[in-house]
């Protein structure tokens, strides 16, 4: 399957001008549903009821209002939410190179891939510096009226434009409250370092899917068949048990397997 672009841009810092190809390194793979009707199971559609007298408001009389707190309507014009949309613009502007991994995952969006537009010299220039000199770039732009914050950087050789959270967005951990409990002892500590080194393995992302997903996918498939469909029946709760014997039972389960 051809992956198309989805938008263009120019990298840029300094004098350094790199034309380049967004890609969607990421897909909806959802399942989607029509709404019917019971009657005659013909599509429906959504309406702008009025709650005072239960009549359908045409598109056309719909008005855009923020409520305060105070519960003030504020009204607004659709003209006066474009002017404050960012200009356009096809700059990818770098503010600046960091370290690799000094951004932590908390921030982290939606990934883009990055391809040549426009020949490929200056593209693959930069490929390479950033390999050799092991950073990231901190980038801005602005896509479809609305304005990012970004990483570029590789991955196993592949340029990417990681879009970031903006900062209000991400909750700071120091907000939270620190975690209590009861302190381990040592035995309890050791059970738990060995349970943690037989589990240890290598991050293999094909064999995590969405289950939930391939479930529907399945009944559908029965239902659209005319096959009946079977129920699932929910596992039974685990006991809560002692710490140090959930250990051990998890420690005797994986040298059994082995």
């Amino acid at each position: 399957m051809s992956v198309r672009a989805m938008w263009k841009g120019v990298i840029h810092f300094n004098s350094v001008r790199v034309p380049v190809k967004l890609y969607g390194a990421i897909e909806d793979r959802n399942v989607h549903f029509r709404l019917l009707s019971r009657q005659d199971l013909e599509p429906v559609h959504q309406s702008y009821i009025n709650p005072e007298t239960d009549e359908v408001v045409p598109h056309e009389e719909i008005r855009r209002a923020y409520i305060t707190e105070s519960g003030d309507r504020v009204l607004l014009e659709p003209s006066e939410l474009e002017g404050l949309e960012p200009e356009p613009s096809r700059d990818i502007e770098i503010l600046g190179f960091l370290p690799l991994h000094v951004i932590d995952h908390r921030w982290y969006n939606r990934p883009y891939y990055l391809g040549p537009d426009e020949g490929n010299t200056e593209f693959f220039a930069l490929v390479d510096a950033l390999e050799a000199m092991q950073v990231e770039g901190l980038a801005r732009w602005v896509m479809r009226n609305k304005s990012y914050v970004g990483a570029l950087q590789l991955y196993r050789g592949y340029p990417m434009l990681m879009s970031l959270h903006h900062t209000e967005e991400v909750i700071p951990a120091d907000s939270l409250a620190p975690p209590q409990g009861p302190a381990l002892d040592k035995r309890e500590l050791e059970l738990a370092r060995q349970l943690i080194e037989m589990l240890e393995s290598e991050f293999q992302p094909q064999e995590y899917h969405d289950e939930f997903r391939e479930r529907v996918l399945e009944m559908l498939e029965a239902k659209a068949h005319g096959k009946k469909v079977r129920k699932l029946a929910p596992k039974p709760r685990e006991r809560s048990i002692d710490i140090s014997h959930a250990l051990e039972a998890s420690i005797q389960q994986m040298r059994k397997r082995a």
